[in-house]
């Protein structure tokens, strides 16, 4: 497994960020325009106000993210575990997931907000169901895929469920399970974005909104550039998880 500490990957994204500056500053050069602050600008705007006005926004959209996750992953690894090892489980759920998981997640927020109402419930409501879905189809692929001459020779040497569980199923289907949540946190990140402008004074989508309509583009660019390093964490932690628990692989 390619770790993702290696020098490699971390001259790989220095690069990314060199590339990504260097055509920021060459629109912003051109244009000459508020609306496109240089990055340097940006960058000492998010170092005067991260601590003053910026950090509880991002805590808060932080909070919701794990713990939308941490929740995805309670409900959906064990679901989709049991799916996996029972036939008859897989054929009355599978229908349904596949019904409901193609449904786009963003035309039942106004569901889920008339439900739960506007507040921290509703936010980790939409980012559980955007999270649950790959996670319960990956873990139960996961189990299926495993070949069933390993669950029989165990069986023969007295292993129980359990020790079947530690030994096999959980590191087997561990690496797909964190590469579901990986793939579906980029949009879980999005439609956080758009539920924090409503119901809510913290949150890094209501940061951002508020400084447009403020006229406050360097504040919104800052917001813009936070949100992106915190997913950029989330990605990194999962990976270094992933190389953790997997390094068997």
């Amino acid at each position: 497994m390619i770790s993702v500490l290696s020098k490699e990957n971390w001259r790989g994204a220095f690069y990314s960020l060199v590339v990504v500056v260097t055509v920021w500053w060459i629109v912003s050069w051109l244009l000459k325009m508020p609306i496109v602050p240089s990055p340097g600008a940006v960058l000492i705007n998010i170092t005067q106000i991260f601590f003053t006005k910026m950090d509880a926004h991002a805590l808060a959209s932080l909070g919701r993210i794990v713990g939308g996750i941490i929740i995805s992953l309670l409900i959906g690894v064990p679901l989709g575990y049991l799916m996996g090892a029972s036939e008859k489980i897989n054929r009355f759920l599978a229908p349904l997931v596949y019904f409901t998981y193609p449904v786009p997640k963003l035309a039942l927020l106004p569901i889920v907000m008339l439900l739960f109402g506007l507040g921290e419930a509703s936010k980790l409501i939409m980012i559980v169901l955007i999270i649950v879905f790959q996670i319960i189809i990956t873990a139960r692929d996961a189990v299926i895929n495993i070949p069933q001459e390993i669950f029989r020779s165990l069986k023969s040497l007295g292993a129980g469920k359990l020790q079947i569980f530690a030994e096999i199923i959980f590191p087997a289907s561990l690496s797909e399970v964190l590469t579901a949540t990986r793939l579906a946190l980029g949009t879980a990140v999005s439609i956080l974005f758009f539920t924090e402008t409503f119901g809510t004074e913290y949150g890094m989508g209501y940061f951002i909104m508020d400084a447009w309509m403020r006229v406050n583009y360097l504040d919104m660019y800052a917001g813009i550039v936070v949100l992106s390093f915190m997913g950029f964490c989330l990605f990194t932690a999962l990976d270094l998880i992933d190389n953790r628990l997997s390094s068997w692989r």
